[in-house]
């Protein structure tokens, strides 16, 4: 495996981890439904949440966050709407970003954006 896909994978162990921590009740880790993926998707206080997980070393190229695009979140509508289709019992929904910084001297740092659908 790639080193980028092995710090994206690492990314997204750290980010279950800390959504655990805060509450959130996992569903499933890279959900899949045609070509479109959701990273985590997870649930608290009877809200289903997608969550599209960024990680990066440094914030030379800008934060983690910014490389959520609208061709990204468009893929991730798009997985949503998939696994709605098939787990139909949710009412309330929400997509969200969860940010890592990863700093090899720190620990990470985590921005959590909740809500985050835009068009």
């Amino acid at each position: 495996m790639a080193a980028h896909n092995e710090f994206g994978k690492a990314g997204e162990e750290m980010a279950a981890e800390w959504l655990c921590q805060r509450g959130f009740q996992l569903l499933a880790l890279n959900w899949k439904s045609g070509r479109y993926e959701v990273d985590i998707v997870a649930s608290r206080e009877e809200v289903l949440h997608f969550i599209e997980v960024k990680s990066r070393h440094d914030d030379r190229f800008g934060m983690p966050e910014d490389w959520v695009g609208r061709k990204k979140m468009g893929h991730l509508l798009k997985a949503g709407v998939a696994y709605q289709e098939k787990y139909p019992q949710w009412k309330l929904i929400q997509y969200d970003i969860l940010s890592i910084l990863v700093d090899t001297k720190d620990k990470p740092d985590f921005f959590f954006i909740e809500d985050v659908y835009w068009w």
